[in-house]
């Protein structure tokens, strides 16, 4: 699959771009692009979705600010699989409904995105409510990525009466109160003359329809309320905390529109051996005097399980061997980070009589003495040679 490419380069915009200039780019393109307008060019309605995306994510703060911090993974995956973000499904219907009031009543697509040519009265099609949950992610799973299936209790489109609420999807018909507008205007004489005020329809509540027969499975609701199986492919390298968004996984509105969005906050459950740094796992390995002093060979254990390593004869307490690539995957997609091995020499704290004879004997041994040679490095300047 495709790099995604980024979406303020889509819009052609900066980083720090405001709002009504993200606004004014996504429109433009959208005019230019509209598959309407270029019948012969097979490209366009990619171009004109891919608009669409980049725009949902920039115009959202919350969005936004994840992309902006995790880039494509924080809204959908480093390469848009999995379903998140706008590109998870994101059809032209979505588009339309979503964003054409951008478009104003001058727009030449003003039909097309459900305005009415007449003057902007109709109404725009409403979004459902988000819904948010925990996902608790081992190591292995936070390193490589995973594939889970979940069940989350969600508000769908009923079946029986295809979301619009009436008995056996019949048509609905046109509020008298509101000529199908969904809003009433009110006009006030003062002083200063005719005020012009909008509110909801009190009839329809703003649906700009009238059910004459509810549909018997979902009361006129247009929904139910059932546990749906939903797959997510959870990209390598995510933390704790980071907030993932899969597009149209959320509540369905009653009679009509567009799902919420699923928002996954990740967890990370901590591992009994091995510690997280960024992209690194940090294991701190035990020797004993004998083993550090005569070399060794042994197993530790790794996110991909046990690795055996070499540690060489006269290894002093603190040194870090690196184990290249034994990491967590850059959520970008830019490699992956290292194991680093921390050797702490056990000293025993209990000795037997012959035990402490033994090392009464080579206390004085000149080979026993401690010898730092000039280019031996401290703690900090270790720590500085691996973090920095």
């Amino acid at each position: 699959m495709a790099k995604k490419r980024d979406y303020y380069e889509i819009l052609g915009v900066e980083r720090g771009a405001a709002a009504d200039e993200i606004k004014k780019a996504y429109r433009k393109l959208a005019i230019k692009f509209h598959p309407d307008k270029n019948p012969d060019d097979p490209t366009a309605e990619d171009k004109f979705k891919e608009a669409a995306e980049a725009y949902s994510i920039l115009s959202d703060e919350n969005k936004r600010a994840r992309y902006d911090q995790f880039g494509h993974a924080g809204v959908g995956g480093p390469s848009g699989g999995g379903g998140y973000g706008a590109g998870g499904g994101f059809s032209m219907d979505d588009i339309f409904s979503q964003f054409g009031d951008i478009f104003g009543d001058s727009s030449p697509f003003g039909d097309i995105f459900g305005r009415g040519g007449g003057g902007g009265n109709g109404r725009r099609v409403r979004k459902g409510s988000d819904l948010r949950i925990k996902l608790k992610l081992n190591l292995e799973e936070v390193a490589n990525g995973v594939e889970k299936k979940i069940k989350v209790k969600r508000h769908v489109s009923c079946n029986t009466c295809g979301g619009n609420g009436a008995k056996n999807g019949t048509s609905l018909t046109n509020c008298g109160s509101c000529n199908g507008t969904g809003q009433v205007r009110k006009v006030v004489s003062t002083m200063l003359g005719q005020m012009v005020s909008t509110s909801t329809c009190p009839t329809c509540n703003g649906d700009g329809k009238i059910i004459s027969e509810r549909c018997d499975s979902c009361a006129g609701e247009g929904r139910l309320l059932q546990d749906d199986l939903i797959t997510l492919n959870i990209p390598g390298g995510v933390a704790e905390g980071m907030q993932l968004s899969m597009s149209g996984k959320g509540n369905v509105p009653s009679r009509g529109g567009v799902a919420g969005d699923l928002l996954i906050v990740i967890e990370e459950e901590e591992d009994a051996q091995l510690k997280r740094d960024g992209n690194n796992v940090v294991f701190d390995m035990h020797l004993s005097f004998v083993d550090a002093a005569l070399g060794t060979s042994t197993e530790i254990p790794t996110i991909d399980g046990k690795a055996r390593i070499n540690v060489e004869a006269g290894t002093q307490a603190g040194k870090i061997l690196r184990l290249k690539g034994k990491g967590i995957k850059d959520l970008n997609g830019y490699g992956k980070g290292d194991q680093l091995v921390h050797i702490n020499v056990w000293t025993p704290q209990q000795l037997s009589s012959d035990e402490r004879e033994t090392l009464e004997s080579l206390r004085h041994s000149p080979n026993f003495q401690p010898k730092p040679g000039k280019n031996e490095k401290g703690f900090f300047d270790k720590m500085k040679d691996f973090f920095h």
